[in-house]
């Protein structure tokens, strides 16, 4: 049994990246931890409704307890603004999550996402991971977030190229099922985050190994 940190800037993040690798490794007897970064709030500049914020509560509440996760933690950093806050602030709190857990895989976002807040905290959260202050860390993967990865510059230094391939096939279908909690999240057919979009891809990775769904991760540190 392992100790696995799933990281996410955003909700939702878990789902599109990692959801069929949560539910299969929860299978297998895994502890899985749940790390969300950002949140919605009311004095935020992009005028979030008291009603916005408690939908997404519940949304956690409901895809933590659907994943089974062992605990999750919000940090409540601004969603969106991450580039403005005190990236001492952010490790800081990153730091105190990853010692209070302790897991031996970490699953991160993608480091070229085109979104800043992923960039933002992808940074903070690997600045986290020195091994001689974190032995127990074994294992760092980062994951893809559909309409977040693929639009990132088509620059070499850019590019997601998965290594690791993790068969989803027997989860699949709960994956969607967990994603259409975020409803305000899943987009209408020929958009990214589209449930055949979701699908697709996970048929495009699981193509790479000889299965029906996968998903893809490129691991960026492994110790042995």
């Amino acid at each position: 049994m392992k100790k696995n940190l799933f990281v996410s800037v955003h909700p939702d993040d878990e789902t599109l990246g990692c959801g069929g690798t949560i539910l299969k490794y929860k299978e297998i007897g895994d502890e899985n931890y749940w790390l969300i970064i950002t949140a919605p709030t009311i004095d935020h500049p992009y005028s979030f409704t008291k009603e916005m914020i408690q939908q997404r509560e519940n949304e956690i509440k409901k895809v933590s307890q659907l994943f089974g996760f062992h605990k999750t933690i919000q940090l409540g950093f601004p969603t969106q603004l991450l580039d403005e806050i005190n990236i001492r602030d952010l490790v800081g709190e990153i730091d105190k999550a990853i010692n209070e857990i302790k897991p031996q895989v970490l699953f991160l976002i993608n480091r070229s996402d085109v979104h800043s807040d992923h960039r933002v905290a992808f940074q903070a959260v690997y600045a986290c991971t020195k091994n001689f202050r974190k032995p127990f860390i074994e294992e760092i993967l980062m994951y893809e977030t559909l309409s977040e990865t693929e639009f990132s510059p088509a620059l070499n230094e850019a590019v997601f190229s998965p290594n690791v391939y993790v068969d989803i096939t027997d989860f699949m279908d709960n994956k969607l099922e967990i994603m259409s909690v975020f409803s305000s999240e899943v987009m209408p057919d020929n958009l990214p985050r589209s449930m055949s979009a979701i699908r697709a891809l996970a048929a495009y990775r699981g193509s790479r190994i000889g299965v029906n769904f996968a998903e893809a991760f490129m691991l960026i540190f492994q110790k042995r």
